[in-house]
């Protein structure tokens, strides 16, 4: 079985297309996926019905989306206002169009995403990554970010339990005493 618009090449962009009575209904968009995958999110896209849904809860789409591994915890991201759509902090219950950007922080990431499509069903990882877009200048911030904190040293870790007799001692040495 074979996505339409998909190329010969393993990693050439791709359409799937949710086919309902020879009639199309909704385009989703395929980045950079393998054959296997592509037909993975073909068959998804069907079963899901994703293009009944027009608007979604934020949580939710955020859960669908791989964003937070439960939907408590989007819940609790968005009442700490760590996610904001268009600009605004809003409810969980707020509804998710197609268009709207929503900005998720995670911890010291921050992702700038447009929503593709608004789906309330969790899929795989490679089916989520086509629910949204992420902005190149997002992408670029997040690498520039995370390698600036790899090249920040390592912080002290404490050790789980208490020192022995032996190891105050080298302490000492190492302190001059």
């Amino acid at each position: 079985m074979s996505v339409p618009g998909a190329r010969s090449c393993p990693h050439a962009a791709a359409t799937a297309t949710n086919v309902t009575a020879n009639r199309v209904v909704r385009r989703v968009p395929l980045v950079r996926l393998r054959a296997r995958d592509a037909k993975l999110v073909q068959t998804f896209v069907q079963d899901a019905n994703v293009a009944d849904t027009e608007q979604v809860r934020l949580d939710k789409w955020l859960w669908a989306a791989r964003f937070f591994k439960t939907r408590s915890l989007a819940a609790d991201a968005i009442d700490g206002g760590k996610v904001q759509v268009n600009g605004d902090r809003v409810k969980r219950a707020k509804e998710v169009r197609a268009g709207d950007m929503v900005r998720v922080r995670l911890g010291p990431y921050e992702h700038h995403v447009k929503v593709l499509v608004p789906s309330d069903h969790r899929g795989p990882a490679v089916v989520a990554r086509t629910l949204y877009e992420e902005t190149s200048e997002s992408v670029t911030a997040r690498e520039k970010l995370r390698d600036q904190l790899s090249l920040l040293p390592s912080a002290f870790v404490p050790a789980a339990e208490r020192p022995t007799k032996r190891d105050r001692r080298k302490m000492d040495r190492f302190r001059g005493r």
